[in-house]
């Protein structure tokens, strides 16, 4: 079955780099010919516009090579955020997207699922590898053919959050013949009742977690390993020292002990993302779903519909494989979106 590689060593060889589509980025979109001129609301990813508020960091946090004191703050905090048992292994990086490139490399050749539809990395990743991958439309029905099942939860595009029950279950299933399940909570944090970090450091669990999206601080590129400790110690080697900058150890550990912000913060995007739902519906456009951090919409033309959205300087997610789907992020300007919107729905038929 799929055990996990020693801390000295990789399975297979390096990571490949990757070539999936991702938002987030307006260089393209404003240097395209006509391309709109003013201020534009990039709602093309699931990163919290109302960031953690940071503080001034002292200048050794810029000088000096992050320290070791440093980097157990920062995973202590993680642990007392997270819930994280003690004795559980855990490991920081430059971002989840670093430990995504590495987990296939942890494991020998298995027979990977993977619950769709989701974040394309991972299954480009493991597919790199050479791993047997299927991606699961909905929830499978069976197990007994998977070594290692991957599912995002809270989902995205779409926001699909499995319960405690259903995770346990298949967690005690697989780990029992030496399969693992890997959990990507990236997006947990708006919804911490799905968590399985409680159980974090038991055999053949896996759980990612972002720190960049909940707080808003994607450019400081910095995420979680949660798993057994050999697993944590093999991602740790392999990463090298000083992988997490000093700026990044010093604010992820304030902002992980922030617990007031956090709670007020879910309340806040679980306020905005009501209103936001709201005044699509009174537009009659449909919201399937999503996080309070981003929304997913239908529309019968997706490309066409984000097109004319680019024309008022709207950038909003589109997927090749759901033609009729479209992903928000929240927008700081409320009353900008809805009047960019409404003047693009004068001449948009949805």
């Amino acid at each position: 079955m799929a055990a996990a590689a020693p801390a000295s060593q990789l399975v297979h060889g390096q990571p490949a780099p990757s070539i999936v589509a991702h938002g987030g980025d307006l260089s393209g979109l404003r240097a395209a010919p006509g391309a709109y001129a003013g201020d534009w609301l990039d709602l093309s990813t699931g990163i919290n516009p109302f960031p953690w508020p940071l503080p001034d960091l002292p200048a050794e946090a810029w000088t000096r090579l992050p320290g070791a004191d440093g980097m157990a703050a920062l995973l202590d905090a993680a642990r007392q955020a997270y819930g994280v048992p003690a004795a559980a292994g855990i490991v920081a990086a430059p971002g989840t997207q670093a430990i995504i490139q590495l987990l296939p490399f942890l494991f020998p050749t298995s027979r990977i699922a993977i619950l769709g539809p989701t974040y394309a990395e991972h299954a480009h990743v493991w597919r790199q590898a050479g791993h047997d991958v299927r991606e699961i439309d909905g929830v499978p029905g069976s197990l007994k053919d998977i070594d290692v099942l991957l599912t995002v939860n809270p989902n995205n595009p779409d926001g699909r959050a499995l319960g405690l029950p259903l995770l346990h279950r298949w967690h005690a299933e697989l780990s029992s013949r030496g399969g693992w399940l890997i959990l990507d909570e990236a997006f947990a944090d708006v919804a911490p009742e799905v968590s399985l970090c409680a159980q974090a450091g038991t055999p053949g669990l896996v759980i990612l977690r972002s720190f960049g999206k909940f707080f808003g601080l994607a450019g400081l590129r910095l995420g979680f390993m949660l798993a057994p400790a050999e697993m944590t110690g093999t991602v740790s080697v392999a990463q090298g020292p000083w992988a997490v900058s000093g700026p990044a150890l010093e604010i992820g550990a304030a902002a992980l002990k922030d617990a007031a912000w956090q709670a007020q913060m879910r309340d806040e995007l679980r306020m905005r993302s009501r209103r936001f739902d709201q005044g699509m519906r009174e537009r009659g456009i449909h919201v399937l779903g999503g996080t309070a951090l981003f929304r997913l919409a239908k529309v019968s033309d997706a490309a066409g519909f984000a097109q004319a959205l680019r024309g008022q300087g709207i950038h909003v997610r589109i997927f090749e494989k759901q033609p009729q789907w479209m992903r928000f992020g929240l927008p700081v300007d409320e009353a900008e979106f809805w009047r960019r919107l409404d003047l693009v729905l004068q001449d948009f038929r949805l």
